[in-house]
């Protein structure tokens, strides 16, 4: 790994951020086997992105001259319900081509030392993300792989940490910027800390309060309907509520779905009979961004003062930590606070 690591190094190192408008930036590609269309260009922010320009094709041909901020990690579709194939772009002229009838699997962009840096990071096992970036303290990639597939998992200190280890040249950077606002987000909701309070809306437009949810040992759940590894946890978390809910034990769903109707249907088709809300508002959810949530699901076990008492506690993790609270026998609601 370090072997790999240093050699990415030396070949990557001078993949500086600029961190000003483009004025060498040029774009131009080829798809074979298509004559006419349009391409859509897009901008990775808050895990999805959006439509920044897009081009004309002709006999295959395109090109995009936009202005920038570079490098930075963006998009290639040519449909823009569909996702993307990432591209770190650069200040510089680059080319890219693709094949009609494998577009997503055949683009390859050249001119781009920071994408290549990237598609060798995708190649790689059992990254340690100090390393990582301890071999490319310079490169855009260093500061996306952190912020994009380690945050998550990171304490604020280790969050911190890792930051010192980049370059002071992408300190300018969007994600440098959101990982600060994250660790300190995730500071504040440590276990031990009160629990944040906060206001939403539940799925028959009510408006409710976390605090008012307090009293019993309540797991904080952030989930979606669209979401694969939600949907898997859900069998576990009915089970653990129909084990512990008459011993003190209850659950409220934050769910980050963008469309009511595929929250409702998975709150019904998965039993979760339990109180709910959203603001459809996807990964900008309110409740999310309080939390520093960046990954679902993800939950925060709080005590009936208030309190945070531990997070992400899944599959039998949670039933566990709760059988050491609670025991086997039923709890008054003096006990518990109320």
């Amino acid at each position: 790994m370090k072997k790999y690591l240093l050699i990415f190094s030396l070949l990557f190192s001078f993949s500086i951020v600029s961190g000003q408008d483009s004025d060498q930036f040029e774009l131009k590609g080829h798809i074979e086997g298509l004559k006419t269309g349009t391409i859509y260009l897009q901008k990775f922010k808050n895990k999805y992105f959006s439509t920044v320009d897009s081009a004309q094709i002709a006999d295959g041909n395109y090109s995009f001259k936009t202005k920038l901020i570079l490098p930075e990690l963006y998009g290639l579709t040519l449909n823009e319900s569909s996702s993307p194939v990432y591209v770190f772009l650069e200040n510089k002229k680059m080319t890219v081509n693709s094949d009609s009838a494998s577009f997503s699997r055949s683009t390859k962009l050249t001119g781009s030392a920071s994408n290549d840096l990237f598609i060798a990071y995708k190649k790689l096992k059992g990254v340690k993300i100090d390393e990582f970036i301890k071999a490319n303290p310079t490169s855009i990639v260093s500061a996306y792989v952190l912020y994009r597939d380690f945050s998550y998992l990171l304490t604020s200190d280790e969050i911190a940490a890792s930051l010192k280890l980049l370059d002071p040249v992408l300190q300018p950077t969007s994600y440098v910027g959101a990982l600060k606002e994250l660790a300190a987000v995730k500071k504040k909701v440590e276990p031990g800390q009160k629990a944040l309070d906060f206001n939403s809306t539940d799925q028959f437009g009510k408006t409710v309060k976390l605090s008012e949810q307090y009293g019993k040992y309540l797991l904080l759940d952030f989930w979606a309907g669209w979401c694969p590894d939600c949907r898997r946890e859900n069998p576990n978390l009915v089970k653990t509520y129909q084990k512990y809910h008459d011993k003190g034990f209850d659950i409220f769903g934050v769910s980050l779905d963008k469309d009511k109707t595929t929250w409702l249907n998975a709150i019904k088709n998965d039993n979760l009979n339990w109180k709910h809300v959203s603001d459809l508002a996807y990964w900008d959810s309110a409740a999310a961004k309080l939390y520093g949530v960046r990954w679902i699901p993800w939950n925060f076990l709080i005590g009936p003062d208030g309190v945070i008492i531990a997070q992400n506690l899944q599959g039998d993790a949670l039933d566990k930590k709760l059988e050491e609270l609670l025991g086997t026998q039923p709890i008054t609601s003096k006990s518990i606070g109320k």
